[in-house]
């Protein structure tokens, strides 16, 4: 099997044809060496003109900018400053890679001695970074780090920021750290922000990133190795970063697609790359400190040329596919070829005692075989028949393997500072298929083996004081309620083969727990009627020199299903006549009859497992 980086070693050409150019091709003087630097003066000039025509379109995200604020008093101490930039260098900076940093923490150190003399774009930065730092942290953490409250803390550095993009025209810009920076900022929104804004958020530092040209190699040639490189950084974590939170906001169009050529970041540490270097440096080994932005790149590269993947989001592009699944599943498959490949080109030289290695480790299989379980649903849907019981073991295989994986990541220690990351990707399409399989099966195979997968990962995620009732949390919990009760159901002989699983203890525990404030705050003739104050938490926003834009956190919705109205009522047979889903005409009970349906492939597998909110499990 080819290197996943080589990929896209087949002559296409991706960079799109410059108008500058080949207008003025047929008035080029033969007699002089045949350049574009004429094109280029004339296209910077058209743009300069253009900048220089509208002055006040900044404001198009965050309103107009407030004079009135001193950004320098929004800064922390320089003793909070480097604190908070050896936070990033921990929590964030090992998963995405999108600043250099040697380069950057000189710069940091200066201005931090003299903060009203920080240029605009590296304000920006400092804000993002300080916003980030703060979003990587444990509430608890970080009121014993900072004596704040995380989300007092959060709120100011992101207004902060916000000032800071708008000093420097962010929406125009052509330089990468201001792009960085509004990226940063958008990542530092994500625990709080409703799935479909972000992303919509996304797609214009997508389309900036375009506009830059960092998306192909053509653009990429014109700038120094350190450049190009770091550029290629951003692209792919903004890409996989993207990809993510369109598939939690149901979103088809993604930018992990084939009608780009951007590299794969180079597997070297920072240290190797240098502003003054003329030769991409030499592979440092197989585990440098960008493992896990260049393990994600590997896995990315193939998956976007995949048909199975484009299934998902545009099946017109499937002619630039590469077909994985050609074979029969199983081990002579080409996704399993891909997996071995990364085993031996990077996991197997992992330290599971390094935090970053094990984060690499498991977070790529879990990916592979949730990977794995999508290219099952997409070949297996394309057949009108039942699926065999081999098929349904192979698939909950691939379910289990991906709890299995996800259980390593979230409860060990060591990755405690990446949660930020690993929360966005909780594992429902697992939990979907592993319930939907013992609600047709009670007593399949893997059944015992399911239950106590399910329940080691459950206990993970959600905390034995866990609370937090909505929509998609009755979802969930109905699911596995309904797969426990197809057993209890079952024919008598199966009677005492399984004891009660603790996830289906926690979740009675859970729903009793959440009932009990209900039953006694229940309104009674005699109550007055309910204000329409939002409270005391939400008059903290009040506080702020102007308004917030990172949202309220919203109530959780249901993400990563299509056509919810639809769903409901072809799936949505025995729900609890208490859950409620909002519609286009608000709330609606589900009628309490008949389990889930069994056919799966109404839902968007490549959406399901991220919720607002779900960051404070």
């Amino acid at each position: 099997m080819p290197s996943p980086s080589t990929a896209l070693s087949s002559g296409r050409s991706y960079g799109a044809k410059n108008v500058w150019h080949v207008m003025s091709h047929g008035y080029r003087d033969p007699d002089i060496d045949s350049t574009s630097s004429h094109e280029d003066e004339l296209e910077s000039a058209v743009n300069k003109a253009w900048d220089e025509s509208f002055t006040n379109n900044d404001n198009l995200v965050f309103g107009t900018r407030d004079p009135a604020v001193d950004l320098s008093k929004l800064h922390p101490d320089p003793v909070q400053i480097f604190r908070l930039w050896q936070i990033y260098l921990d929590n964030v900076n090992p998963l995405l890679k999108v600043t250099h940093t040697p380069s950057l923490q000189g710069r940091i150190i200066e201005a931090a001695s003299n903060i009203s003399k920080i240029s605009p774009i590296l304000e920006a930065l400092m804000f993002s970074i300080y916003c980030t730092s703060v979003s990587s942290l444990a509430v608890e953490e970080c009121q014993s780090l900072f004596n704040c409250p995380k989300e007092d803390l959060l709120m100011r550095y992101q207004h902060g920021c916000q000032q800071a993009l708008l000093n420097c025209s962010f929406l125009r810009t052509n330089d990468r750290e201001c792009l960085t920076a509004w990226f940063l900022y958008l990542i530092s929104l994500k625990p709080n922000t409703l799935p479909q804004s972000l992303s919509s958020m996304l797609a214009v530092a997508i389309r900036i990133a375009q506009r830059m040209g960092i998306h192909n190699e053509s653009a990429l040639a014109r700038y120094t190795m350190l450049e190009a490189e770091m550029r290629r950084r951003l692209w792919w974590s903004l890409v996989l970063f993207d990809t993510r939170i369109s598939e939690i906001a149901n979103s088809k169009t993604v930018t992990l697609d084939p009608t780009w050529d951007c590299k794969i970041p180079l597997n070297v540490n920072d240290s190797d790359l240098r502003p003054e270097m003329t030769k991409l440096p030499a592979m440092q080994g197989n585990t440098t400190e960008a493992l896990f932005a260049v393990v994600r790149g590997e896995l990315g590269e193939v998956i976007r040329h995949s048909s199975f993947h484009l299934d998902f989001i545009a099946p017109a592009l499937k002619t630039n596919a590469n077909t994985l699944q050609s074979g029969p599943e199983g081990e002579g498959s080409e996704l399993a070829k891909l997996e071995g490949a990364i085993e031996d080109r990077y996991l197997k030289y992992c330290d599971p005692e390094h935090p970053l290695h094990l984060m690499t480790m498991w977070t790529t299989r879990a990916q592979l075989a949730k990977y794995r379980l999508l290219e099952h649903h997409s070949r297996c849907s394309g057949s009108p028949a039942r699926q065999t019981d081999a098929q349904r073991d192979a698939a909950t295989m691939h379910a289990l393997r991906m709890l299995e994986c996800d259980t390593k990541v979230m409860s060990s220690p060591l990755t405690k500072g990446f949660r930020w990351l690993s929360s966005c990707h909780f594992p429902f399409p697992a939990y979907i298929q592993i319930a939907q399989d013992l609600r047709s099966r009670p007593v399949n195979p893997q059944a015992r083996r399911a239950w106590d997968v399910m329940s080691e990962n459950y206990e993970v995620w959600f905390s034995s004081d866990f609370l937090q009732d909505g929509p998609f949390f009755r979802l969930f919990t109905n699911l596995i309620l309904q797969a426990w009760k197809a057993y209890e159901t079952g024919p008598k002989q199966f009677e005492n083969m399984f004891t009660l699983p603790k996830i289906v203890s926690s979740i009675r525990h859970t729903l009793s727990q959440i009932a009990q404030p209900e039953q006694d705050a229940a309104p009674t003739d005699d109550d007055p009627p309910k204000s329409n104050a939002t409270g005391p938490h939400e008059m903290d926003w009040l506080d702020l020199p102007t308004p917030p834009t990172s949202s309220t956190p919203m109530p959780p919705t249901l993400m990563g299903i299509s056509n919810q109205n639809l769903l409901l009522q072809q799936h949505g047979r025995g729900m609890q006549d208490d859950f409620a889903m909002p519609g286009p005409q608000g709330y609606f009970s589900m009628p309490a009859q008949e389990a889930m349906g069994s056919n799966i492939y109404q839902w968007d597998w490549t959406g399901l497992g991220g919720q607002p909110g779900w960051e404070s499990f």
